[in-house]
């Protein structure tokens, strides 16, 4: 009796310690593999709790010469050449509204340009003068009012961007 008793215990025994073992197994997630272990009268302090590795940054390491600012702003102001409007339309709101905004879009990336204000001293200047004759007022009716300027600014910075081609490809 003694034996059938035996040959019952020895797989439960080997099944023990496979399951021990397994349990014990260290990984590259340290030991009991990828399940961490919280002690369970530690899970009311917070401060105990096994806290994630951050993840790593990703940096992207671009060309210092890259000028992606200033020619997707010069892009957006580009898109709006071949339009124009009558004061009093209804696109004509849509259109000196937009740009208004490529301007001030292509002002900004050309004073955040790597090669500094100074390299875009011209077309910075006009934009700053329609800014002084805008007066901070973008409603249609000061727009429409200042539509000459408006378009007379995108025209006159689109002319001196085609002279510095290496600004925006």
């Amino acid at each position: 009796m003694i034996r059938t008793g035996l040959r019952a215990a020895i797989p439960a025994v080997v099944l023990g310690a496979l399951l021990v073992g397994c349990s014990a197994a260290t990984t590259t997630d340290g030991p009991g593999g990828d399940v961490p272990h919280v002690d369970p009268s530690a899970a009311a302090q917070p401060s105990l709790m096994p806290t994630p590795s951050p993840r790593p940054t990703l940096i992207i390491q671009e060309d210092p010469n890259a000028p992606e600012l200033v020619r997707d702003a010069f892009a957006g102001l580009q898109a709006t050449l071949d339009d124009t409007c009558t004061p009093g339309a209804g696109d004509c709101a849509y259109f000196l509204g937009r740009v208004d905004d490529e301007l001030n879009r292509l002002d900004e990336a050309m004073k955040a340009d790597k090669k500094g204000p100074g390299h875009f001293k011209e077309p910075i200047a006009w934009i700053g003068t329609l800014r002084t004759t805008l007066d901070g007022d973008v409603s249609t009716p000061n727009l429409e009012k200042h539509r000459t300027e408006l378009i007379g600014t995108r025209d006159r910075v689109n002319t001196w961007m085609q002279g510095h081609p290496e600004d925006y490809r």
